[in-house]
Formats: C-alpha cells, structure tokens, sequence
C-alpha cells in the first residue's frame, strides 16, 4: 500500500499537467509590466514627471519586459528553476528600489538611472516567460497553440489579479502597489520554481487530454467572467472591505482549482500498461548541417525548392515515393552532367532553425514587423491608459486597466484555441488569425480617437482582445515554421518587436502630441469649451501645463496606430499566402 501512494506522489510530481498548473500560477505573476498604467500616475506625481518623462519609463519597462537573450541563454545553461530565481531576484531588486525612491526612503535618481531599475525589474518577466513556455511546449510537443494560449493568457491577467488583491489590501499610500509588484511575484516564483521543468511529456498522451484541456478552459472562462464582474461591482458600488476579502478568497480559490487535472490523473485514474501508452517520436539530436542526411545523401536545391506545388499536398506516403523517384532522376541528370547540382543552405520551413538560420528568412521578419505594429500599438494603449482615461474625464483609471488585463487573457485563450481549430481542422496558415486580431485592433483604435462616450469600454474590449491574440499565435507559429531546437532564443528575439513597437508610438509619437496639445491647452484656458463638439469632458482645472483633457489628446496617435494596424494585417495576410503548403505538409494528413 505504501508503496502504491509512494508511486502515486513520484507520477503526481512528474506529472506534465502539474508542471503546466504550476506555470499558470507562474504566469499570473508574469504580468506585472501591465500594471505600469497604475503605477505611473504615481510615479509622475512623487517625482514630478512629464508625460514624455513617463513615457520613456514605459519604454524601458517594455524593453526589459522583452529583452530576453540572457533569459533564454540561462535557460539552455541552468536548469529552469536556477533561471527562475535570477528572474525573481531582478524583479525585487528593480521594482523595490523604485519603490524606496518614490516613497522617499532612498535618494531620487536621475530619469536614466530610475529606466534602468524599472528595466531591470521588469526583466525578471523574461525568465518566467521562458521557464513556463519552453518546458511546456515540450512537455505538450502536440498542443502548442492551447498551451501556448493559457500560459500567456494567464500572463495577461496578472495584472487584474494583482490589482483585486491590492483592492483587498486597500492601504491608502498608492505607492504600495509598486511594493506589492516587487514582493509578490518573487514569492510565488521561488515557491513553484522547482516545479517548472521537462518530464518527457511526450510519453504521458492520454485520450482524456482533450476533456482536460477543456477544463483548464472552462476555468479559464469562468476566472475571466468573475474577475470582470467584481471589477465592475467594485466600480460602480461601493462595497464594504469584508465583502472585497471575500471576493478575492474566491478568485484565489479559481486560480487553485486547476490542480484537480494532475490530481485525478495521478491518483483517481486507472495506470496503463506500458503497451497502451503513446509515445510520440523523439526529435532528432543533430546540429545543422551535420546531419546524416546531409552525409549519406546529395540534396538538391533543384529538389527542395522547385518540386511541384502539388507534391506538397499529397499523403505523406505517396509524397515520399514522389521525391524519391524526382532524386532518382536528378542523379541521373546529374551524372550525365545535364543539370547543376548543389547542396541544400540550412533548413527548410519546419524544421529546426538556428536563431542566425531564421534571422535571412523572409517569414522570419514578415512576423516580426507585423508583431511589431500590431503588439507595438496594443502596447501603447496599455502604457497610456491611465492618462487616457484621465483626459477622457474617467477618475477611476485601475477600472480601465483591469478591464483591458481581462479581454487580454481572453484575447490569448481565444487566439490559441481558434488558431488551433484553423491549423487542425483546415489545415490553414495560423497567422490568418493574427491578420483578424490586428483589423479588430485597429477598429479599436478608432474608438480611442473618437471618444465618444463609453468608448473607453469598447476600446479596452477590443484592443485587450486583439493585442492579447499576437502572444498566443506568434509564439506558436514561429515553432511551427522555424522548430523546436532553438525556441527560447527565437521567441525571444520576436519579443523585441513590443518594445520596438512601444519606442516608436508611445516614446516618439503618443508622448510628443500629448505635451504639445497640453501645452496649447495651458496657452489657452478656453480651448476646450471653443471645441466641444470634439472633446469629451471640459469641467477640470485647467491649471496643470503638463495634463491635455478631452479626445484630442490621443485622436491622431490612435489614428496612426490603427493605420499601422492594417499594415501588419496586410503583412500578416502575404505571410499566409507563403506558407499554405507548409501547413498543409503538417497538418493536412491529420484531415486525411
């Protein structure tokens, strides 16, 4: 009997279901960069900033939140649960720090050395991004669009969890939120850390996977709705401080029960034999161009590159003999000196890459541009909205950016699994999904400009939704199209796209129009009341030179930036058109 429990706990521990709770619950701390929207408002007013000040805090927040070349190097040297410490070490040391500066308890620092902390807290998000990400996509090889979806859906929400646990918290001094940002996460990371890790997923297939990630979905569903609906009831009614307490006992208890997955598969369900269990074939350890492929056979460029379109389509059986009757020919051309032969440079659409490999692919960089204007824009909304809603007359900005936190974990649950559904059932691009996101958001956008009234509330629906989607589609195309091998540094590298993106709308452009239409608004104390049929809320003090009020403060940033939006939706569009025969190579059979 002992001995079967003793089993049970070590098949609990390895479980590959218990390692994805696990990143869940990691994931949730991971959010904390979109918390900056609250942060910042307070951060300005202690330090006396400017909105051009704020902003380039942004973008270093941005930048540390993507810039994770060292994240992905550690994790190829460390183990995960070593990568995951530096990460919670960074995030304590950079965001305490800025909260001992706001708070007086340390010396104020000049505007570079105050981005260098907020980079460096913010970067700790790096290490639990690819911890959770790059033992889960092995874990689960099969299911890359739903994990990937969860996990940085879960990323999302972080923000709105941290923010009713704040509510909950409801200490006065605004300034304890940056130190329960810097304390919290740290905590859950080194409790989980040495949870997150590869335990040969790819052995652990079971026909109830499908009924399980319908639950973890169901879950996910049900925390969304809850959350939105007590952030509204909180908005609008002015609860007492017991009832708070217990509406963030039951979202803890949400967050919790996704355990119950591990728990019933290690101990409530029946062990299979060892015939029974699925195995699914191990990736091929070679380094590129070494292969024994490349040894034992002559590729040709001929072969790989000009082979009928058609030859792509066909069952992977067929499709073999095909190629190898086309390279039976080849050889003998090439013998008789009537063609040119050549070996094949590097990997094909597919296979595993190297970061340098994908870095001279066209679809390699038509992914990151659109990532870039699309994420970049969704980024922008999500830095500034605290002073969007302010100049849109909203008091209450944490509503906003609670609400947006909650359509982004939707927006990344619903971008992995219809993503999924395209690849599996037709057999289609996944970025056509990307290319729907990124219309979505630039409708979005246009709201923002406009102002009308309770187009806050659409706006942070679809901007939420749409930016959300990018970071559960992207990740899960690029290891469809550029492999497995090397995952961690190449997701990394797209993640640069957010602060490129962020650097160019918010730091050049959003930031620039801001102050120049607060100071014409500080020149002309009447501006307002002259253009009322433009802009939205005209009843504050207009003593502020460095606070724009009404619509126009964000009309041509948000019109640029759904401008842009269509862009990467085009680019998003010429990158499915270029790779329907990949996806129909992977995913075609499975229809068959």
């Amino acid at each position: 009997m002992m001995a079967t429990l003793r089993e049970r706990f070590c098949a609990f521990f390895n479980n590959r279901w218990l390692v994805f709770v696990a990143a869940m619950w990691i994931q949730s701390c991971a959010g904390i960069g979109y918390l900056f929207g609250s942060i910042s408002p307070v951060i300005k007013t202690s330090l006396n900033y400017n909105q051009r000040q704020i902003a380039r805090l942004g973008v270093a927040k941005d930048l540390g939140d993507s810039v994770g070349f060292l994240a992905g190097s550690l994790c190829e040297v460390l183990p995960l649960w070593g990568a995951l410490l530096v990460g919670a070490l960074q995030n304590v040391v950079g965001y305490g720090w800025v909260w001992l500066i706001v708070t007086g308890r340390a010396p104020r620092l000049p505007l570079w050395a105050m981005c260098i902390l907020i980079f460096v807290g913010n970067n700790g998000e790096t290490y639990f991004n690819t911890a959770a990400l790059v033992s889960c996509v092995q874990n689960f090889p099969k299911s890359r669009g739903p994990v990937v979806g969860i996990l940085k859906g879960f990323a999302g929400l972080g923000g709105a969890i941290l923010t009713q646990i704040y509510t909950m918290i409801h200490h006065p001094d605004h300034a304890s939120l940056i130190f329960m940002i810097a304390v919290g996460p740290a905590i859950i990371v080194i409790a989980l850390m040495y949870l997150i890790r590869p335990v040969g997923g790819h052995r652990q297939v079971r026909p109830s996977d499908d009924a399980s990630f319908t639950f973890i979905y169901s879950v996910c569903l049900l925390l969304a709705a809850y959350l939105m609906g007590i952030m509204l009831v909180e908005d609008l009614v002015d609860l007492s401080h017991t009832i708070i307490t217990i509406f963030t006992v039951i979202l803890l208890f949400l967050l919790i029960i996704p355990i119950a997955v591990p728990i019933t598969l290690s101990f409530f369900s029946v062990p299979r034999d060892s015939e029974e269990e699925v195995l699914l074939p191990k990736p091929e350890k070679q380094e590129p161009g070494k292969s024994e492929h490349d040894v034992n056979e002559v590729i040709f460029s001929e072969l790989e590159d000009e082979k009928p379109r058609e030859v792509d389509l066909l069952p992977a059986l067929e499709r073999r003999k095909r190629i190898a009757h086309l390279q039976a020919k080849l050889f003998q051309a090439a013998a008789e000196g009537a063609v040119r032969v050549k070996r094949r440079r590097g990997p094909h659409r597919g296979e595993d890459f190297t970061l340098m490999q994908a870095l001279i692919k066209a679809d390699f960089w038509l992914i990151f541009w659109s990532l870039l204007l699309g994420s970049g824009s969704g980024l922008t909304v999500i830095d500034n909205l605290g002073q969007m809603s302010q100049s849109l007359g909203y008091n209450n900005t944490h509503i906003f950016v609670c609400l947006i936190s909650i359509w982004n974990f939707l927006g990344r649950i619903g971008g992995g699994y219809f993503s999924e559904v395209i690849v599996r059932d037709y057999a289609y691009p996944r970025p056509i999904a990307m290319a729907v996101a990124q219309v979505v958001m630039a409708v979005g956008h246009v709201f923002f400009a406009m102002g009308w009234p309770g187009a806050m509330y659409i706006g942070t629906l679809l901007i939420g939704l749409g930016y959300g989607a990018h970071w559960a589609i992207v990740p899960a195309a690029a290891s469809e199209l550029f492999g497995l091998k090397k995952f961690g540094a190449l997701y990394n590298f797209l993640t640069l796209a957010n602060p490129a993106g962020s650097l160019v709308f918010s730091g050049l452009i959003a930031s620039s129009i801001y102050d120049r239409e607060a100071e014409r608004q500080a020149h002309q104390p009447h501006l307002n009341s002259q253009n009322s049929g433009i802009l939205f809320s005209v009843i504050f003090a207009q003593d502020d030179p460095l606070t724009c009020k009404g619509s126009i403060c964000f009309f041509l940033t948000s019109m640029i930036m759904s401008g842009f939006c269509i862009v990467a939706a085009v680019l998003s569009l010429i990158l499915v058109y270029r790779t329907k025969i990949v996806y129909a190579s992977l995913y075609g059979k499975s229809r068959n």
